[in-house]
């Protein structure tokens, strides 16, 4: 994940590439994928996305799905978000939504990946093996 809030870190600080859509306008695989490209300039195969269900964070419903594709993550390159750092200091910057990309073993992932999104990996470990 990007910005200040998550600097520095890393085990349990790694997230899905996720946004908000509306259900009434959009079908959640199209805003998966209009996200994916916004956040990080990789635009990704939709028609071969496997659903992995979904999880809750927060309150919110986090819908994923797996995708099978060779892209380098070299070129990755992220929106951006305005927030004001540090806090109540007045100063307002801009901040990557997507700090790095890297390609993780599943082990390697589970322990990076924030604990709400590991259901992710074990579903897709369920369905390639």
């Amino acid at each position: 994940m990007g910005g200040p809030f998550w600097a520095r870190k890393d085990d349990g600080a790694w997230s899905v590439v996720k946004g908000e859509y509306d259900p009434a306008s959009e079908e959640p695989l199209a805003a998966a994928h209009r996200e994916f490209e916004e956040e990080t300039g990789v635009d990704l195969p939709v028609p071969e996305a496997i659903p992995l269900g979904e999880t809750r964070s927060s309150g919110k419903r986090i819908l994923a799905w797996a995708v099978a594709a060779d892209r380098s993550l070299a070129y990755v390159t992220s929106s951006t978000f305005t927030l004001e750092w540090p806090p109540r200091s007045g100063r307002v910057a801009e901040f990557p939504e997507v700090d790095r990309a890297e390609w993780l073993s599943l082990d390697r992932a589970r322990r990076a990946i924030v604990k709400s999104q590991v259901a992710f990996l074990d579903r897709l470990e369920e369905l390639l093996t």
